[in-house]
């Protein structure tokens, strides 16, 4: 799933990710899969916090930047800053979508979606898996 010639700061073979991640997790973020709409565990978590990458733990979203979309998915309007993310164009499906990975590990997080009308300062919506995120609650 992750471009071959891209040096990633965090590197694991698949054997290594596999024995850390679950199934469900290996899939998403390992392999570009999907979780069930509106089955993830943070699809309406409202807690405030960081969202970070739950395979290799880096610094993604801010709950602050969390809004409800009613799409199934947590969705957030920005990263934590550009450089925690990597864009990647994805015709799969049959449609033009712009893949969102964490440009610490290439893991997969979900895909980010512009000009849908939703009222947030960016006018983007990134879809994010709750699979491919662990939230750590602010103190």
């Amino acid at each position: 799933m992750t471009d071959s010639t891209k040096q990633y700061a965090v590197q694991k073979s698949d054997a290594e990710w596999k024995a850390q991640l679950t199934p469900a997790e290996f899939h998403v973020l390992r392999k570009a899969g999907t979780e069930r709409a509106f089955t993830g565990e943070y699809t309406d978590t409202k807690t405030v916090g960081v969202y970070k990458c739950r395979a290799c733990d880096a610094e993604l979203f801010r709950s602050e930047t969390k809004f409800d979309s009613h799409c199934g998915w947590p969705s957030f309007f920005a990263p934590l800053a550009e450089d925690r993310v990597e864009y990647i164009e994805d015709s799969t499906l049959g449609m033009k979508r712009v893949e969102v990975r964490c440009a610490n590990c290439g893991s997969h997080l979900g895909h980010v979606f512009e000009g849908e009308g939703y009222g947030t300062p960016t006018d983007l919506r990134y879809c994010i898996n709750s699979v491919s995120l662990n939230l750590e609650p602010a103190n």
